[in-house]
């Protein structure tokens, strides 16, 4: 253990002079070249459009409209932003007044960008049936050793990063409105892994983390993509021996922050005509922290981003948690909690009848208690029970799982038909350098189970009453599981 960690002390040394030899995408002669695209909801009628450049700009401009060839409004930020240790600058810029579920073309205003365009988001109410796409812990594919290999036109995924999950999400970009991506991107703090990263010292993270974001940008520069924190965004490295090469600027989710903080909404006000949800969703706007928790709602669904990391008692990547991550806090005392407290209570199932919640740290899985997250069972499991939520989804565990609706570890009898408790999937198969996470032990409760190849899943909200959840294999386009949730939604506001 000496010997190691002597050699490990010694690695910034080394890496002074060797950080060339790390795999970093080409710097372009034109700086102000948009790289990493992302997607939002950011309102009712707003989409926020985010992107790096290498070099700072000091204004950020998106022109749109809904013809390709007529880009007449145009929409800027002032301002881009950085980290110690990152070679990128992160902008974003918020297109508003957008006509609901309607194709925009866009434009980042720059000497070498193209037209790409989007679907703005469903109107809050619109019953017309929806897909939502579900990906959780997904890793960069290439030479770092990570993961394996129309009315739309399909985005263009280079052959050398055609990852089966990317590319499964490219191949059926017509088949889906926006994706919900809860945790884990990149795994760049997994670049001790690949032992060559060893003598590039910090850098490699910083390469991975570019890799990824450009291997996404053809899914989140199309789709409306939403994110929310993982243990991977906590800190460069998980193992406490490997603090030394962490630099500051990205502990504490500081990439995270920096990508996604001003794209992410705040909840929206409520479209409800009851003036005590109308309240309760001014109060839960005020507890809201984008990134990392936050909500918003898109035709019949109304959709809460909660954070499973840190920002309530003994989280575990939170100062003393249990990861030994020290993240964190990010709020107030309670923060979190009062805002899904107060959110949930704001639903009004005449408007939004399905009710999501979406976190990284699941508390019911196979594989037995290394699995599962007690303190996050603990300070949410009760809130989302007694609201009603309809389905919940996490990630975490490296594969598919799907269990029947419960609730403190008990079957609710009514099984998929009206259950008063929710239906709880992982949906954490999507690849990366860890690999898949075997099925292990199920309990009683587990429906489907599924570690065999990269996977994940297909939310598709047909009506008021029915959400049928696919599981897809990303390699073949296979369905390896589906199920329908019926929930006759007869009460306004639930409180059970």
């Amino acid at each position: 253990m000496v010997g190691s960690f002597t050699l490990i002390k010694s690695l910034p040394v080394l890496a002074a002079g060797t950080w060339a030899g790390v795999n970093y995408p080409t710097i372009p002669d034109d700086l102000t070249t948009p790289f990493q695209q992302r997607l939002a909801v950011y309102g009712p009628n707003s989409v926020s459009v985010g992107w790096n450049t290498y070099e700072q700009l000091n204004q950020s401009c998106v022109e749109y409209g809904t013809s390709a060839d007529d880009l007449s409004s145009k929409s800027c930020s002032t301002g881009s932003t950085t980290y110690d240790t990152s070679r990128t600058w992160a902008s974003a810029v918020i297109l508003s007044d957008l006509t609901a579920s309607t194709t925009y073309y866009y434009k980042i205003v720059s000497t070498n960008s193209t037209v790409n365009h989007f679907l703005s988001p469903r109107t809050p109410g619109d019953k017309t049936p929806f897909n939502l796409d579900v990906v959780i812990d997904l890793g960069v594919y290439g030479a770092d050793g990570y993961t394996i290999s129309s009315r739309d036109t399909i985005p263009y995924v280079p052959p050398e990063l055609n990852h089966t999950t990317i590319a499964r999400l490219a191949s059926t970009v017509d088949d889906y409105e926006i994706v919900i991506h809860p945790g884990d991107f990149a795994y760049a703090d997994d670049w001790y892994e690949n032992i060559e990263n060893l003598f590039d010292g910090t850098e490699a993270y910083q390469s991975i983390l570019e890799q990824f974001y450009d291997q996404l940008a053809p899914i989140a520069g199309r789709k409306l993509y939403m994110a929310s924190p993982g243990n991977h965004e906590a800190d460069c490295t998980e193992i406490p021996l490997l603090d030394e090469l962490c630099p500051e600027g990205q502990k504490n989710f500081t990439d995270f922050m920096h990508r996604f903080d001003r794209t992410m909404p705040t909840p929206f006000t409520s479209s409800s005509t009851n003036t005590t949800a109308q309240a309760l969703a001014a109060k839960a706007q005020g507890y809201a922290l984008p990134p990392f928790w936050y909500s918003f709602e898109y035709g019949m669904a109304h959709i809460v981003m909660i954070n499973t990391e840190t920002d309530f008692p003994d989280a575990p990547d939170g100062t003393d948690g249990s990861a030994d991550l020290d993240s964190g806090p990010f709020g107030k005392s309670g923060q979190q909690l009062e805002f899904l407290k107060a959110d949930l209570a704001s639903v009004d199932r005449t408007v939004t009848p399905w009710l999501i919640v979406a976190g990284h740290r699941p508390w019911y899985s196979t594989g037995g208690s290394d699995n599962i997250c007690t303190p996050c069972q603990d300070a949410f499991e009760e809130l989302l029970y007694t609201y009603g939520v309809d389905l919940a989804v996490f990630g975490h565990v490296h594969n598919s799982q799907r269990f029947t609706p419960l609730y403190n570890g008990t079957v609710d009898p009514a099984n998929m038909t009206d259950p008063k408790a929710p239906l709880y999937i992982i949906a954490g198969g999507a690849g990366n350098i860890e690999g898949l996470s075997d099925v292990g032990t199920e309990p009683s409760y587990t429906e489907f189970a599924y570690a065999d190849d990269y996977s994940y899943a297909t939310l598709k909200l047909l009506d008021e009453q029915n959400l049928q959840v696919d599981f897809i294999r990303s390699s073949t386009g296979e369905v390896l599981d589906t199920s329908t949730l019926y929930k006759s939604h007869k009460t306004q506001f639930v409180v059970q």
